[in-house]
């Protein structure tokens, strides 16, 4: 059986790389039952548009604006971009109010730069995958413009409708409708109409075949193009019970359990796969992973043709504003990675557009500490089971905004929230000091580029302020420093390259589970074993891994010195990473 499993893999590398994958001749089939595969492979560097590079001077970044910094890409080693939505959009949720889902937004250039961004990224090396915006549109986009001009229009079943002469319908909570309220009501008409978002963005009705015909033309569409993949956003949230049952008091603390993984979802994704996916060479993954290790399975075992990779949230949302526990972490990233041993693929994924910056959330971003906490954070990243995400920034260690006003935010979310608590005189100043550590904005700043005004981000006005530490967390600082964060993160990124049948396909095994400072885990393949230790705390801590050290090796410390071994006991300095083979 291994002389087989060994034949194949070697047919399946051959392959690879005659299509451009960069895959490791060392890699192991036999750690993961469905096999290697070229997506499980990728380290996907999500990159947000509208703050990464400006090219003209209005202060919004844009497509040439990445085009320019195309090496920088290429110098992270990085295999993949997962680029926020770029398509043409009134911009009410930043993009994801899409009103032309094959056309550019004017504030990021034309398809002509988009052209040239795909070439640029192809011509080193590196896939783009798209982030796919069809749980709703903008209410701007010509589907909904006619689906709301009459009640016969061909395009009203494109949207959730509830005429009113049947009373007000059962109450559905909006994540950022300024009263929670998920239905709107439309005079035109004399109806509501369904918006898990913002009033802006009312949800397509996937219940609707010709609604999702379109959709897998606007995939065509893209993947004819040449694009690598398709992030769907909010999907999990697509399918809807169209006969709108009461939900209970209270649904809304937990509005997963009643939005989520509902109706025919996994028919329609069966359906999207026979269209799309199958057609194509893209990876593929969902916003969310259900409620459940069953629900995440079900989008992601290969033998039902569904997605590749499971998309959970369960491990980001640990980190609270008030701290969170070391020991949970290790609990739920342990039960996800046991979960997906044998069958399905994970993301693996500590911050993104929609979180607060990595550091400041799992990490310490105190000057003393931000570095090597960093470090430390995307050592953890590059080194599970699951293919890597890294969000654009945390490879510099780019931390929460520091706004002090709301006059400084721009997320609707956040804007909205604090409309709301403004009309029932609700604690706002409770609020701010809420969201300067929560905000989805704090993820959204300029990115860092050298430290001259705005960062080398713009020569207009940033669309939202620069981060005022840019003096301190640049590029051109970081990449002169050999022990900066930046250099490591590329060091690290080339160490799971060069690992790839222990660090993508080998077996995770938890050490000291009990340790409420110290991360500890081993990646075994057939051909080697390589122990992480991860100090999670400022403190210096202690650790006696349960085996023999005389013969471990060094392949990657966060820190310029060594930890000491004495009597088979790592002592590690605050925030220390390290990468041993055994």
């Amino acid at each position: 059986m291994r002389t087989l499993a060994s034949a194949i893999f070697h047919v399946i590398f051959i392959v690879s790389m005659v299509v451009g994958c960069k895959t490791d001749k060392t890699a192991d089939t036999t750690e993961n039952s469905e096999g290697a595969q070229w997506w499980k492979e990728e380290i996907i560097y999500q990159l947000y548009p509208r703050s990464f590079q400006d090219s003209d001077g209005d202060g919004v970044g844009d497509l040439k604006g990445i085009i320019s910094r195309l090496d920088y890409l290429q110098s992270l080693g990085i295999t993949a971009v997962w680029l926020n939505p770029i398509y043409s959009s009134p911009n009410d949720d930043n993009g994801y109010d899409v009103s032309d889902y094959r056309n550019i937004m004017k504030d990021f250039g034309t398809m002509d730069d988009f052209d040239q961004l795909l070439k640029g990224l192809h011509d080193r090396n590196i896939k783009l995958i798209m982030d796919l915006v069809v749980n709703h549109s903008s209410d701007e986009h010509e589907w909904f413009k006619q689906s709301r001009s009459s009640r016969e229009n061909p395009y009203r079943n494109y949207y959730h409708w509830w005429n009113a002469e049947r009373g007000k319908p059962p109450y559905r909570y909006s994540l950022f409708d300024v009263n929670h309220d998920a239905w709107m009501y439309d005079s035109l008409t004399n109806a509501y109409y369904l918006h898990y978002f913002s009033r802006k963005q009312p949800d397509l009705n996937w219940e609707n075949p010709k609604l999702r015909e379109e959709v897998y033309d606007i995939m065509k569409f893209w993947a004819e193009k040449g694009i690598d993949g398709f992030r769907l956003d909010a999907f999990q949230f697509a399918a809807k019970d169209t006969s709108y049952p009461a939900f209970p008091e209270g649904y809304e603390k937990n509005f997963t359990k009643y939005y989520a993984m509902q109706g025919n979802l996994h028919g329609y994704l069966k359906e999207m796969n026979e269209k799309v996916f199958s057609k194509y060479k893209v990876l593929s993954v969902a916003e969310g992973a259900g409620n459940s290790f069953e629900d995440a399975h079900q989008l992601v075992d290969a033998d039902r043709k569904e997605l590749h990779m499971a998309y959970a949230f369960e491990g980001v949302d640990i980190a609270k504003p008030e701290g969170y526990s070391l020991l949970v972490f290790k609990e739920v990233f342990s039960r996800w990675d046991s979960a997906f041993a044998e069958k399905g693929w994970l993301s693996i994924f500590l911050g993104n557009h929609d979180q607060a910056r990595m550091v400041s959330r799992f990490g310490n971003d105190d000057p003393a500490y931000r570095s090597a906490s960093t470090s430390m954070l995307n050592t953890f990243i590059m080194t599970m089971r699951g293919t890597p995400y890294i969000y654009n920034g945390d490879e510099l260690g780019m931390t929460n905004a520091g706004f002090t006003s709301i006059h400084e935010f721009r997320d609707v979310q956040t804007l909205n929230e604090y409309k709301r608590l403004q009309l029932t005189k609700g604690d706002l100043a409770a609020y701010l000091k809420k969201i300067q550590a929560s905000s989805r904005d704090n993820g959204r700043t300029p990115f860092q580029w050298d430290n001259s005004k705005n960062a080398g981000f713009t020569t207009g006005t940033p669309w939202i302020k620069v981060n005022e530490n840019h003096v301190d967390i640049n590029v051109a600082l970081q990449e002169k420093d050999p022990n900066s964060c930046l250099n490591y993160f590329k060091k690290l990124v080339q160490l799971r390259k060069d690992h790839i049948a222990s660090l993508v396909y080998g077996k995770y095994t938890l050490l000291d589970k009990n340790n409420p400072d110290i991360y500890a885990y081993t990646r075994e393949s057939d051909r080697e074993k390589l122990l992480i230790v991860l100090n999670f705390s400022k403190e210096t801590k202690s650790l006696n891994p349960g085996f023999g050290l005389q013969k471990a090796q060094i392949l990657l410390s966060n820190l310029s010195t060594n930890p000491v071994i004495t009597n088979e006991t790592i002592q590690l300095a605050p925030y220390q990473a390290v990468i041993y083979k055994l």
